[in-house]
């Protein structure tokens, strides 16, 4: 990724100074927002810029400010944060309207319309599909499919990184499922600072871990500023995709686009979709001889001896004809099957995948 301008803190060295503080402070405010759940709801009154954002090194004071300004408005953030399920693995993101729209990272999300299972914060699982993303920034977004209305955070409206809020030096605050979902522990919430600011990424002093990356991250008034992109080495470096990424792709994303050619997804390519059926040429269309139960075929409940006639609306008279088809469908790609089963038709729906 290409960076035309890049800004450093040059108080790096300061902040290492505060860690123990630091570390105290995120722990009070852990315990504190797991008894002020009730207080998520209530709309933000707090919206001018904190006035410690603008000093280099804080003093007791300013520590108690930042700490109480943070438990003020972690529970509404922690609410809205969950655990993204794809396979084995997981990442995190946080829903950002009450519909069930989530910000995360691409290379979280692995893909347009791909099926995953969301985590909130209590435990309750939701059926969710990936939309777009752009995978030269690793912004992705997330719909949860099942119904409901749920908690969700203000983003930054600032459409342009010049416009942002957010300065360095500013106070932030990180939330992410560590290691994967854990109801006992809750969303992991670490405090640092913005340490650097380029045009596609914002860095900041977090400690972040794997599980963490398509995380949130905030202001200390609640505003969701960037999604953790990039888990580094060393776990206070660390990246994240600014809001005004998301802005500029939006309804893109909302519309399921896959933009850009990587690195964070890697693009399905026409043809190499797998749908898993064996077919013979009969007069009615094409009977199916054999099934793999573990393809999308096989999943969707295609049976030895039913008789293909339509995909997707359209009439298949020949294996010709379903050949043609499959070369335009990549993995991932849904698909309508009307099928003939004895005097019975049956139409079901799949998603293809990888051959």
């Amino acid at each position: 990724m290409h960076h035309h301008s890049t800004t450093n803190h040059p108080l790096l060295g300061s902040l290492r100074i505060l860690t123990a503080l630091i570390c105290a402070l995120t722990l009070a405010c852990t315990a504190t927002a797991q008894n002020t759940v009730e207080n998520a709801a209530q709309p933000k009154s707090e919206t001018k810029r904190p006035y410690f954002n603008d000093k280099k090194v804080p003093n007791a004071k300013d520590l108690i400010a930042i700490q109480e300004l943070l438990q003020k408005n972690v529970a509404k953030a922690r609410a809205a944060t969950v655990c993204i399920q794809l396979g084995q693995g997981s990442g995190s993101g946080v829903i950002v309207n009450e519909d069930g729209l989530i910000l995360t990272a691409a290379h979280v999300s692995a893909g347009v319309n791909k099926d995953l299972t969301v985590v909130m914060e209590d435990g309750k699982k939701y059926k969710a599909r990936s939309l777009g993303l752009h995978s030269e920034t690793d912004a992705a977004m997330i719909q949860i499919t099942d119904k409901g209305k749920f908690p969700f955070v203000e983003i930054e409206p600032a459409k342009e990184r010049e416009n942002a809020s957010t300065k360095l030096g500013d106070w932030v605050f990180s939330l992410g499922h560590s290691g994967g979902f854990d109801k006992a522990r809750g969303s992991g919430l670490r405090l640092g600072r913005l340490v650097r600011i380029a045009d596609n990424t914002i860095q900041s002093d977090c400690t972040l871990i794997g599980g963490d990356s398509g995380g949130p991250l905030f202001d200390l008034n609640g505003t969701l500023i960037g999604i953790h992109s990039r888990v580094g080495g060393v776990t206070e470096i660390n990246l994240h995709v600014p809001i005004h990424v998301f802005h500029t792709f939006w309804d893109d994303m909302v519309n399921e686009k896959f933009i850009g050619e990587g690195p964070f997804a890697k693009k399905p390519k026409k043809g190499g979709a797998f749908i898993g059926i064996a077919v013979e040429k009969v007069e009615q269309g094409l009977k199916i001889t054999d099934v793999d139960e573990e393809a999308a075929a096989g999943k969707a409940g295609v049976k030895i001896g039913d008789i293909l006639t339509e995909v997707n609306g359209k009439k298949i008279a020949d294996k010709d004809a379903l050949l043609a088809l499959m070369k335009d469908k990549s993995e991932g790609n849904d698909m309508t099957l009307k099928l003939l089963r004895g005097a019975e038709t049956v139409e079901l729906k799949l998603k293809l995948g990888a051959r």
